[in-house]
This record gives structure tokens, C-alpha cells and sequence, in this order.
């Protein structure tokens, strides 16, 4: 990792602000498919970031991991499980940006931070800090304050939040690296999104639609796959700290657009509840850097001969 100023960091940084700003900024390019149902725009993504994947990995040479992870019976069943849960992530985020909720969507990706603590201390024994369970505690508090307020479970964003920390922890424990473990997961879920398409027949949307529109559909490959390496790449060349900060773009560029170019309705109760899910994200984030700085200042102390 480049902590120096190098241009590898530099690039690390650009990288790392495209994929967030991107995922941020996604909910655009799935409201260009509002008319398709969410399952077969979901298939096609399957499809489409599958082949993306094969073409990326043939130029990288990187066949020999791929085959390695397959030959690892832990690796693979964590890559089924994790290509099971960003199966549900990516379906219920598509439904959802085209049934008029991505606001929801944004409160979802805020609280991933904090779901990703609770899974860790649940499954990985990770400690958690005071500061930590405190902010836990106070995103259960806005999810329950948002049920009660608003009249009923905010589903989409726990669905959200708890299905990527699920596809995170299984990506952990997995040990497959980004690209590679990304094919396998689109290829586990591939045959059931072609035969799938195929059950369609002549309602699949591809089949003799305009050029535009199987372009659309083709590109979701693409959406889906360049960010990740953006991200792959920005993971490799910043500290954690700053890749926590960044994270932060994606939520925050969906939240303005649900307000300022979709225009949906934003409530009492879902102010507060974003409020205090601020509040969480900033006891947790001031409690991330504090422990970095510590664990710096440790590492840089002189050692006594």
C-alpha cells in the first residue's frame, strides 16, 4: 500500500472517487430501464458482467487464480454464498431506484458501515469499541425511531445494508481476490439468469428491441464491473482510513439525487432518522481515525537497542 504522495497513491485516489461517485451516481443509468422488470434487467447484468469478466481476466492472464479458488472447496462455497447475497443486493437496488425510493437506498449504503462492524463482531469475534457499539445502538435507534414515525419497516435499506455486509463477510472469509472472485460469483448465478432470459422468449426486451436499448442492456456489464475495479485498484493503494472516507460519496450523491433530481418526498421521520445516522457514521468514523492514529504512533515509536 502507498502511503508517500506517489502517483501510484494519486491514482489510487482518482480510482477510488470514480467507483463511489459511479455507484452514487448509478440510480441514473437503472431509471433508463424503469419499463423492464427488475428480475430481467437482472438477469441481463448477470449475463453481460459475466462475459465483461471472462474478457477481463483472458487480457490480465489472471486464469490460474480463477482455477486455484474453483480447486478450493472453502473458496468456492463462500463464492456461492456471496454471489447469492449480491444477487439479492443488486435486485432489490434496481427495483428500488425504479419504484421511486432511492432516498431509502441511500439511508441503506449510510448504514452499511455500521453492519459491516456488527457482522464482524458477530461472526469474526472482532471487538467492538464502546464508540463503535454506541453507534450501532444509535442506527437500531433510527430504524426503529423510522418504523414507528413513518409507519412501517424501512426493508429496502436494511435489505441493502445487511445483504452487501453479508457479501462482504463472505468475501473475507473467502480469500478469492476481487476480480477473480467477481467472475465466479456472475458465473455461480449465470444459468439461472439464461435460462431465465430464455423462459422469456419473446418477452425478453433484447430480442428485437432498438439498438439503444441493447446497448443499454449490454452495458450493464460494464456499470457493473468498472467500478469494481476502480475500487480494486484504490484498495490496493490507500490507507483504510481514507478508502472509509470515500465510501461515504456513494450514499451521499444518491441521497441529492433522490431530493434534487427525482423528487421524492422527504418526511419528518426520515430527517431525523438520517440525522441520527450522521451522527453514528461520525462517532464511528472519529473513532476509525483515532485507533489509526494510534496504532501509527505506536508503529513509529524508536525501538530501544
Amino acid at each position: 500500500m502507498n502511503n508517500d504522495g506517489s502517483p501510484h497513491q494519486s491514482s489510487g485516489l482518482l480510482a477510488g472517487v470514480a467507483a463511489f461517485v459511479t455507484w452514487g451516481l448509478v440510480p441514473i443509468y437503472w431509471k433508463l430501464l424503469r419499463f423492464i422488470p427488475a428480475k430481467e434487467i437482472l438477469a441481463h447484468r448477470f449475463v453481460w458482467t459475466s462475459l465483461f469478466m471472462v474478457l477481463l481476466l483472458s487480457w490480465q492472464g489472471r486464469w490460474p487464480e480463477v482455477r486455484g479458488n474453483v480447486r478450493s472447496l472453502r473458496t468456492a462455497l463462500f463464492c456461492v454464498a456471496s454471489g447469492a447475497a449480491i444477487a439479492i443486493n443488486w435486485f432489490v437496488f434496481i427495483w428500488a431506484v425504479n419504484a421511486g425510493h432511492v432516498l431509502e437506498t441511500s439511508l441503506g449504503y449510510f448504514m452499511s458501515p455500521l453492519v459491516n462492524v456488527l457482522l464482524g463482531g458477530l461472526f469474526l469475534h472482532e471487538r467492538l469499541t464502546r464508540p463503535q457499539l454506541l453507534a450501532v445502538l444509535l442506527a437500531a435507534g433510527a430504524v426503529a425511531f423510522l418504523t414507528f414515525g413513518f409507519g412501517r419497516l424501512p426493508w429496502i435499506a436494511l435489505s441493502l445494508c445487511f445483504s452487501f455486509g453479508f457479501y462482504g463477510l463472505f468475501r473475507k472469509v473467502s480469500g478469492a481476490a476481487p476480480i477473480p472472485g467477481q467472475f465466479l460469483e456472475t458465473t455461480i448465478i449465470l444459468p439461472f439468469a439464461v435460462g431465465f432470459l430464455i423462459w422469456l422468449g419473446g418477452g425478453n426486451h433484447f430480442r428485437g428491441s432498438a439498438p439503444g436499448l441493447a446497448l443499454l442492456l449490454v452495458s450493464t456489464g460494464l456499470v457493473t464491473a468498472l467500478p469494481l475495479i476502480w475500487f480494486a485498484h484504490a484498495a490496493r493503494n490507500l490507507r483504510l482510513t481514507t478508502l472509509g472516507f470515500l465510501q461515504y460519496l456513494s450514499p451521499t450523491c444518491s441521497f441529492f439525487l433522490s431530493l434534487f433530481v427525482f423528487h421524492e418526498p422527504f418526511r419528518r421521520a426520515q430527517f431525523v432518522t438520517f440525522v441520527v445516522i450522521w451522527i453514528a457514521l461520525a462517532i464511528f468514523t472519529a473513532d476509525a481515525v483515532l485507533r489509526w492514529r494510534s496504532a501509527t504512533s505506536r508503529a513509529l515509536e524508536p525501538v530501544e537497542m
